[in-house]
């Protein structure tokens, strides 16, 4: 008896130490063969409710809007399947109070702020939806995917790694990978708006290739991205060549940036984080792009929860090619009546900078759409802890490719009125394309050169 009562001692020190070093670097496994099973079933594929709510105002997901309109063709811009849908009602300032349970702060904020914001809800379209080889790579991947801190492994190209989250981190995941076609190339506009309403024209190329659809894999790669500026002057001829990496805590994103008024490239170690965009009068910052993008570590991400929340959702009056630019930039906010708002379950997620971090922002709070695990809000606040930026992101489904994605991108300054809109292409002849593959030489820094030239 004394040797067994030795001998168990060490190993329960030792099981003691493992458990330590499990819960020091947030080791999480992968979900359980039963929740693997819930996908497609009382879930949908992607790990949304698949019934509505209680009194229908949010109905059921029965497959979303998988076909463009009847005669559709791409160089119409994504024209609306739901023309005849009518708004139920508007929120203003003035009855903001009667809807503030499913309102968000900022969006609240806007309301008081700026007096032309107004946002009018229309019935709820359950819309999103993503090919069905996307939806079994991640249900069969998710018992295996791994969270090791801020990091993932074994996703194995999984867009979906957590779809029934257990923490915070997990559904920022979910959007950074989430699926957006394989690869994409689009030429886009974004606008600064001041607060007297000037704003000025900045155009964009991009090109992004995840990394399974590349015609050479690399290990722990999510995609590689090329861009450049295509308007205004003192833009144009300014490059891009990034790199970025699945776990981009193990691995730090590779960026390049060429320049035509030295000619020459250089490392691009700042484009990451809080460092501003350019072209963006400071009012967006690197890890904004898209959303939200890049490594997670600087902050403490709380899975709030999830609720019922008007969010911006097909949009497709933005996509109207009929448009001028004029008519959808307005002084103090985008056009409302080109807005479309519906009601529609988010996952909240609270990111706190951690301490001993930098960033600009003290704290952010997300709201992310359960159907497409796409960011719709976010609010930032500053280091004093005061609201400083509202994100309001309107999605739509580009239903010639499975892919729910932005239709823009909106950030406001409640300090000084001004915003930025983004994402827009009325006045752009090229229509994007989806389900574009890649070569590395493609992704080179010698095609930055000829980019900038």
């Amino acid at each position: 008896m004394k040797i067994t009562s030795v001998t168990r001692v060490p190993a329960l020190r030792m099981l003691a130490s493992l458990l330590l070093v499990l819960v020091g670097t947030n080791a999480w496994a992968g979900l359980t063969p039963e929740e693997a099973a819930r996908l497609g079933k009382d879930l949908t594929p992607v790990g949304a409710e698949r019934v509505g709510n209680a009194d229908g105002s949010i109905p059921e997901w029965t497959g979303g809007l998988t076909s463009p309109p009847s005669g559709w063709k791409p160089e119409q811009g994504y024209i609306d399947p739901f023309p005849a849908d009518k708004p139920q009602f508007v929120i203003t300032a003035q009855n903001a109070d009667q809807y503030k349970a499913k309102l968000t702060p900022g969006v609240l904020a806007l309301l008081k702020k700026e007096p032309n914001f107004r946002m009018p809800v229309y019935q709820t379209r359950r819309t999103a939806a993503v090919p069905k080889e996307v939806t079994d790579l991640a249900k069969s991947q998710s018992p295996k995917v791994e969270l090791q801190g801020f990091g993932m492994g074994n996703v194995n190209g999984s867009s979906i790694p957590f779809p029934i989250p257990k923490q915070g981190v997990e559904v920022v995941w979910n959007h950074l990978v989430r699926y957006l076609g394989g690869g994409f190339e689009r030429t886009f506009n974004w606008f600064p708006v001041r607060g007297n309403g000037q704003f000025y024209t900045v155009g964009f190329y991009e090109k992004r290739v995840y990394d399974q659809y590349m015609d050479r894999q690399q290990d722990n790669r999510l995609f590689n991205f090329f861009g450049y500026f295509t308007e205004p002057a003192t833009l144009v001829g300014t490059a891009y060549l990034v790199y970025d990496p699945v776990d981009q805590v193990k691995e730090a994103r590779s960026a390049w940036m060429y320049n035509s008024g030295s000619r020459r490239v250089r490392r691009a170690p700042d484009l990451a984080y809080d460092n501003i965009n350019d072209g963006t009068e400071s009012m967006r910052v690197n890890d904004q792009y898209d959303g939200y993008n890049g490594a997670p570590d600087r902050y403490d991400w709380k899975l709030i929860g999830k609720q019922e929340t008007y969010v911006p959702y097909n949009a497709y009056k933005l996509s109207d090619k009929s448009l001028k630019y004029a008519d959808v930039v307005h002084k103090g906010t985008i056009n409302p009546d080109l807005m479309r708002y519906e009601l529609h379950r988010t996952w909240v997620v609270e990111g706190t900078l951690k301490s001993g971090q930098k960033h600009i922002y003290g704290k952010r709070t997300m709201y992310f759409d359960e159907d497409s695990w796409t960011l719709l809000y976010e609010d930032a606040y500053d280091t004093r802890g005061q609201l400083w930026r509202v994100g309001v992101h309107p999605l739509i489904q580009f239903y010639d490719a499975g892919v729910p994605w932005y239709r823009a991108t909106i950030w406001h300054d409640l300090t000084n009125g001004n915003y930025l809109a983004a994402g827009l292409d009325n006045e752009v002849k090229q229509p994007w394309k989806f389900g574009v593959k890649g070569r590395m030489a493609e992704f080179e820094v010698n095609a930055l050169r000829r980019a900038g030239h």
